[in-house]
């Protein structure tokens, strides 16, 4: 029995991928990956850049501390123009004003001095402690002056214009610690002018620098 012929397959005349080209297509793919890396590498050094810009210029910028007076609240004040002298005791807050810095202000032990025209009246003294990142803390003390001290020719005319101005020095020194990794020394100056009403026998103003 004759077996039967089966044509042959058609020849297949479509294109074919040479290897030339496949090696062209894979450098092509590896070049696009290089691209994109260096693009997700610049971007990342960008956004580090304006990170540590922008913690340069706010949590690690470093601002003085305040150091200031509060609220007043007169509890005695007796004055005599004819005989020159006065005596008044009140409570006033002591400030120190840390709002400004990412970090805390440890501060040593330090005096308030309360004067007339140069002349020491009292010194009242402020123990040694902490003011947490942007926070104020407020200290309540008690202050009693007298006019001993004061020798000036112009105390009872003062007087007698019924306004007596005083003023409260005194220095802060101190370190802000910054993220447990920074530390800088800051000192915060008292500068405070008190004004007292001496009719009403209470204070006027209080402006602090």
């Amino acid at each position: 029995m004759a077996e039967k012929a089966y044509p042959a397959a058609p020849a297949n005349h479509g294109y074919q991928r040479s290897d030339a080209e496949s090696l062209e297509n894979a450098d092509e793919l590896k070049r696009k990956k290089k691209i994109k890396l260096a693009i997700y590498i610049t971007i990342f050094v960008v956004f580090q850049i304006i990170v540590i810009t922008t913690m340069s210029l706010t949590v690690m910028k470093v601002k003085t501390p305040r150091f200031r007076l509060g609220n007043i609240n007169v509890e005695n004040f007796v004055s005599n123009s004819a005989a020159p002298s006065f005596d008044t005791k009140f409570t006033t807050q002591i400030k120190i004003k840390n709002s400004a810095n990412w970090g805390s202000y440890k501060f040593n032990a330090a005096n308030i001095t309360f004067q007339h025209q140069g002349a020491t009246l009292a010194v009242i003294d402020i123990a040694k402690g902490k003011a947490g990142w942007l926070s104020t803390i407020k200290r309540t003390a008690e202050v009693s002056l007298k006019s001993s001290a004061i020798n000036g020719s112009n105390f009872g005319s003062e007087l007698s214009s019924g306004v007596l101005t005083l003023n409260s020095v005194g220095r802060l020194n101190g370190k802000v610690a910054i993220m447990f990794i920074m530390k800088k020394k800051k000192a915060a100056n008292m500068n405070c002018t008190i004004a007292f009403d001496v009719a009403a026998k209470n204070v006027k103003s209080l402006h602090c620098k």
